[in-house]
């Protein structure tokens, strides 16, 4: 059994299948399966427990402890925003970018008249200055979907990598 100590300040609740953590930040949500855990909030404590049948015991508790890491880290980001910061490097031909809505357009990456295209997941917010990109949102597994695809919609096709080496790298996680 693990139980979790919510600091003040968030509130945490279960809706079905998913556990949904408001903070400062904003808001974070993770669907866990019943089959193999429960989780209960008592208190200022959220409680995970495996499932007490046998055949699903052992994968109960190993789920049990990944589920508990990962409402640490949607704690910790949804008290401070979860922030990745990217550079754009070229070295061929520049190429520009533009957010619309939810999706972060990559114009003229080398060469293409039509721009690339990269999904911004959930509630993350993608800010462009320059040749630097910040990636911040309050659920750290959107932020980092989002730049997952940021990287996607870079990638080289029948070129040399160690020639065309024009993208966004990840250059510092906070």
């Amino acid at each position: 059994m693990q139980e979790i100590e919510i600091p003040q300040g968030i509130e945490a609740s279960i809706s079905g299948s998913n556990i949904i953590l408001n903070g400062k930040a904003g808001s974070a949500k993770k669907e866990f399966n019943g089959k193999f855990v429960n989780i209960k909030i008592e208190g200022n404590k959220v409680v995970i427990a495996s499932t007490e049948e046998k055949k699903l015991k052992r994968k109960g508790m190993m789920i049990e402890k990944a589920l508990a890491g990962e409402i640490k880290s949607m704690i910790e980001s949804v008290t401070n925003k979860s922030v990745k910061k990217m550079k754009v490097l070229f070295a061929h031909i520049p190429m520009s970018l533009e957010v619309s809505s939810n999706i972060l357009y990559i114009k003229n990456i080398f060469g293409e008249r039509v721009p690339r295209a990269a999904k911004i997941v959930g509630d993350t917010k993608v800010e462009i200055k320059g040749q630097d990109i910040t990636v911040s949102g309050p659920d750290p597994y959107d932020v980092g979907q989002t730049v997952a695809n940021i990287r996607k919609a870079c990638y080289v096709k029948n070129k040399d990598t160690r020639v065309f080496q024009d993208r966004m790298y990840v250059v510092n996680e906070e």
